[in-house]
């Protein structure tokens, strides 16, 4: 069985959900490209999404997040894994309901835990209470996301295949997003 995918899917939410590693599963088996944006931005700017916090700061940054995130819209329609803070901006939440389908892969804050918190790479975790900090986050950002076409929940027990398997049945959900092809 294959399928046409007709517009970018978008995949939103916390650090830790498993855009990447989901989007890379649902890209191989819809046979579309994936790409990541903060990986565009790491390889435009020749470093690391850390480095660049550091180096310019976060608005610098959501500056040029949105910037490659409108470029890669205006692309072939791929699977689109997006930095956790990428759906906050009404202008990108705009540009992505316009141009493709938003995908919220719905986490616990318990399962995110788990996930980022041996990780180095995550800069807006380097405080001093990083769970408080990630609880802040998962707060503030859980009515944004809420926003987004499609919402597809995350559990422990799913596979990185699992997930993505229920990704699919969301987005047959959407003809105008992606059509089975006998």
């Amino acid at each position: 069985m294959s399928w046409e995918l007709k517009k970018t899917v978008v995949l939103v939410g916390m650090m830790g959900a498993g855009k990447t590693a989901v989007g890379k599963a649902l890209a191989a088996r819809l046979e579309v490209p994936f790409l990541d944006s903060d990986a565009e931005i790491e390889t435009a700017a020749n470093m690391s999404v850390a480095e660049i916090f550091t180096r310019d700061g976060e608005a610098f940054f959501r500056q040029k997040e949105s910037q490659v995130i409108e470029r890669l819209l205006d692309t072939e329609c791929c699977i689109l894994s997006t930095g956790g803070g990428a759906f906050l901006a009404d202008r990108n939440r705009k540009m992505i309901s316009e141009k493709g389908v938003s995908v919220w892969l719905n986490a616990g804050l318990k399962l995110l835990w788990q996930r980022v918190r041996h990780k180095d790479s995550r800069p807006l975790l380097r405080t001093a209470d990083p769970f408080a900090t990630l609880s802040g986050l998962f707060e503030q950002r859980t009515p944004i996301y809420m926003k987004s076409d499609l919402q597809v929940i995350v559990e422990d027990r799913f596979s990185i295949e699992e997930t993505a398997e229920r990704v699919i049945a969301a987005l047959e959900t959407r003809p105008d997003v992606l059509e089975k092809i006998p």
